[in-house]
């Protein structure tokens, strides 16, 4: 799955969690794909089952990409 990056730090802001936010801000690419940068995610503190989560909850709206 595709994410933009902005959107997700949005998501992330709007909920309180700056700190993560701040650490996909800093090492994720514009686009964030969750297969490719799942080392990434998990890095910062995100795994594709919480990405995935807020998405059924609509977290992260429209973002997805097929």
């Amino acid at each position: 799955m595709k994410l933009n990056k902005q959107e997700l730090l949005k998501v992330l802001r709007t909920e309180g969690d700056n700190d993560t936010a701040d650490r996909v801000a800093a090492q994720l690419p514009d686009e964030i794909d969750t297969d490719r940068d799942g080392d990434a995610l998990a890095a910062v503190g995100l795994d594709r089952t919480q990405l995935m989560a807020r998405l059924a909850g609509g977290g992260l709206g429209g973002t997805i990409a097929p």
